[in-house]
């Protein structure tokens, strides 16, 4: 079980909603959550499918458009990597649940700053959550922060900054209703089997102390399990154990079996918190999915069968051998829609998580349990004119590397790789796709289709098969990248709390 599921750091920037509770007056809410805290008994409620929305995209649906895709397929439950404005004020009175993340490079400051945790909470949550704004139900404190590659550096923060934090919260008169929770990788437990699972030892302390912080505020404990990841790193891995529909090499556990990686790699985090005396934790899965391209066993199919299987398992309430008839609270699958601009160090694959594609499009029939049988496509989605830019048919292409290599340093052509969906269109095939990936992200400029007279713009789409040469959006609603937002209100939020003092 040692390299089932893990996940790499660079992959995400940044999860995990609660249970149904039955009754509606706040003494009804409140004692039911004693009971959750005190009584040790798991909560049983129907497990709710969400998704995560990510935003590191060239080509950037507006937020409410996103919302009401997410409207149109009754998803209720969404988890963010960074506390967006124009997305918060976008889900402001949808009735969504959120929960809202906060990087991992914040958590020195917040772990020191009780007057930095309280400007943030202030800014990200008490701006945004009332009658009639977004329903914030949890914070993401970092994410993945124990990750074995980052060699510790956030480890001590967590905590600190997790109580830091509850306190604004408290003071914020919101703490009864905000939860915190820290999103952790697989690669925080480890075993042979899911029976013998345990916290890795140098992180033991810590996570009996965080586990305890979030068992004493209702919180569930949040995990990201990626089977795909399992089966991308390791030749050995076997192909069919990664989904649901059965395996010839199960894993004989004592008189447990285990017929795929998901509930292998579930159970082994629920034995990892037995040994901590928290046997009966609510787990929420965080992050799960499989990618649709960039990657060999990255495609449509292998998608739609591994999502519909988890869909299936999860909804089913049969739950695992250490917990049967108890799945986990919540799932959220990764992702709504493909990032384009995500970094590619863990892979190609990186960049197709989606769902749906960048522009809102259903890729595959999924049925999420939710009252659609299938997805349903993004509305009034609104497109640069058809036409696409390619190589001259014309033209001596001999000296086209250096014009490629600028376009897809810019551009996205991870498609065209090993693996990718693209990668079988031929030589000339390539130069286009790279020349148009560039053309559209320049919004159609009419010299962005120059490279030194080797291209050409048409009017007839070159797509080839499952090969889909993308047309942008002209929605220009987020004026900064992501990053740069972060780092300006971040800076925003040092420079308050530098005035405060003073």
């Amino acid at each position: 079980m040692k390299d089932y599921c893990k996940r790499s750091p660079e992959g995400r920037k940044m999860t995990a909603p609660r249970a149904r509770i039955i009754g509606s007056s706040p003494f009804v809410r409140a004692m039911v959550m004693m009971m959750m805290i005190f009584s040790g008994f798991v909560l049983v409620a129907e497990s709710v499918i969400g998704v995560n929305w990510g935003t590191l995209s060239f080509h950037k649906l507006k937020p409410s458009t996103v919302v009401d895709l997410l409207k149109d397929n009754n998803i209720q439950k969404v988890k963010l990597f960074e506390a967006d404005p124009l997305v918060l004020r976008a889900l402001m009175g949808s009735g969504i649940q959120v929960m809202v993340g906060i990087p991992n490079e914040m958590l020195a400051t917040l772990s020191f700053s009780p007057a930095a945790a309280d400007l943030w909470v202030r800014q990200n949550v008490s701006t945004y959550i009332g009658k009639g704004g977004a329903d914030i139900r949890y914070i993401a404190v970092g994410n993945e922060p124990f990750l074995t590659s980052y060699a510790g550096q956030f480890q001590s923060y967590v905590v600190p900054a997790m109580v830091n934090l509850q306190q604004s919260l408290a003071r914020a008169n919101l703490a009864g209703y905000v939860k915190l929770v820290v999103p952790c990788n697989a690669d925080a437990y480890e075993s042979n089997v899911p029976s013998q699972g345990a916290f890795r030892p140098e992180l033991s302390q810590i996570m009996t102390q965080l586990v305890s912080f979030l068992n004493s505020n209702g919180s569930p404990f949040v995990v990201n399990i990626y089977p795909f990841l399992s089966l991308y790193g390791n030749s050995d891995f076997p192909q069919d154990y990664a989904f649901f529909e059965g395996t010839t090499h199960p894993v004989i556990d004592g008189s447990n079996t285990y017929y795929n990686a998901f509930d292998g790699n579930f159970d082994t985090l629920v034995a990892a918190l037995s040994k901590i005396g928290y046997g009966q934790m609510p787990i929420v899965i965080g992050e799960v999915g499989w990618p649709t391209d960039g990657a060999v066993g990255a495609n449509l199919t292998a998608a739609r069968v591994f999502n519909q299987g988890l869909i299936n398992q999860v909804l089913s309430n049969k739950g695992t051998p250490l917990r049967p008839g108890v799945p986990p609270m919540d799932i959220y699958l990764f992702s709504l829609l493909d990032e384009g601009a995500k970094s590619t160090l863990p892979g190609n694959f990186e960049r197709h998580w989606g769902i749906f594609s960048f522009d809102g499009q259903a890729k595959y029939a999924l049925n999420l349990g939710l009252g659609n049988k299938k997805l349903k496509n993004a509305r009034n989605v609104q497109y640069l004119p058809s036409r696409w830019c390619v190589a001259s048919p014309s033209k001596d292409l001999s000296d086209v590397a250096n014009h490629m290599k600028v376009a897809c340093n810019v551009a996205d052509c991870t498609t065209l790789d090993y693996g990718g969906s693209c990668n079988s269109i031929g030589a000339k095939g390539n130069i286009s796709y790279a020349f148009n990936s560039y053309y559209q992200l320049q919004m159609q400029n009419e010299q962005s289709c120059n490279f030194d007279g080797l291209g050409v713009v048409t009017f007839l789409d070159p797509s080839v098969g499952d090969c889909r040469f993308l047309v942008g959006v002209t929605d220009t609603s987020s004026s900064f990248r992501p990053y740069q937002r972060w780092v300006m209100s971040w800076i925003l939020i040092l420079w308050q709390v530098w005035a405060f003092r003073i």
